[in-house]
């Protein structure tokens, strides 16, 4: 221990808790800046950490649905002894989960209907109640439907615009997906309603593959905190 003129005494180089003002290593107002310096990293800390966990939890980026391909080899309208539909569908559906931070779980299960000239005639299950999908990920969905008299309440404007489109070879099928989910750290349940219109030129089996465009579906406005 040395002790100094006014009677502080300094160990080591370390300032004596009684005097800390004489200690020779390090002065009281250098002392005083470090501690400075270490709150407002702190605060800064806190507001960067905040920052992160408002990007990350605060705002839902709502998944986005797509059609990447889709094959349609027979669609026949059959009139008795009811309206139905005989029909083989193959397409890929995509939902990608936009959010770098938060899962996505159904709290429904998610579905596909089809329909034609607005009319659902089959409904395939995409995936259960409870399902996850990880942030950041794409789920891909390879579907092959198909039904050789899929009841369909079309009418008589619904049957002329079959016979229409028909006579073209070309038909206009939309693909309507429904869900219902909650994302990591939120409890509001968001509905899940996207809408894929896609023109689907007739290729029996046996004749070339017609070349598809990948369509984004449209999805439904969404509810508040969604």
């Amino acid at each position: 221990m040395c002790c100094l003129d006014d009677g502080c005494c300094c160990c080591g180089g370390w300032y004596d808790s009684f005097c800390d003002r004489c200690c020779p290593c390090i002065s009281y107002d250098t002392r005083e800046t470090i501690f400075g310096c270490c709150i407002c990293f702190l605060i800064l800390g806190a507001v960067a950490l905040l920052a992160v966990l408002l990007a990350a939890y605060g705002f839902v980026r709502r998944p986005e649905v797509a059609v990447e391909a889709a094959s349609l080899t027979r669609f026949s309208l059959l009139t008795s002894p009811a309206t139905a539909l005989a029909y083989n569908l193959t397409l890929t559906l995509t939902v990608r989960n936009r959010n770098w931070a938060m899962s996505i779980k159904n709290t429904k299960p998610l579905e596909a209907s089809y329909k034609f000239d607005d009319q659902v005639f089959d409904r395939v299950l995409l995936a259960g109640e409870g399902d996850k999908q990880p942030p950041g990920k794409t789920r891909v969905y390879h579907l092959a439907s198909g039904a050789d008299g899929a009841f369909v309440a079309l009418g008589n404007a619904g049957e002329v615009e079959y016979r229409k489109e028909n006579a073209t070879g070309t038909f206009e099928v939309e693909v309507a997906v429904a869900g219902e989910v909650r994302y990591t750290a939120r409890y509001t349940k968001c509905k899940i309603e996207a809408s894929c219109p896609l023109k689907l030129q007739l290729a029996p089996p046996g004749t070339p593959a017609v070349v598809f465009q990948k369509v984004p579906c449209k999805l439904a406005k969404p509810d508040k905190n969604c």
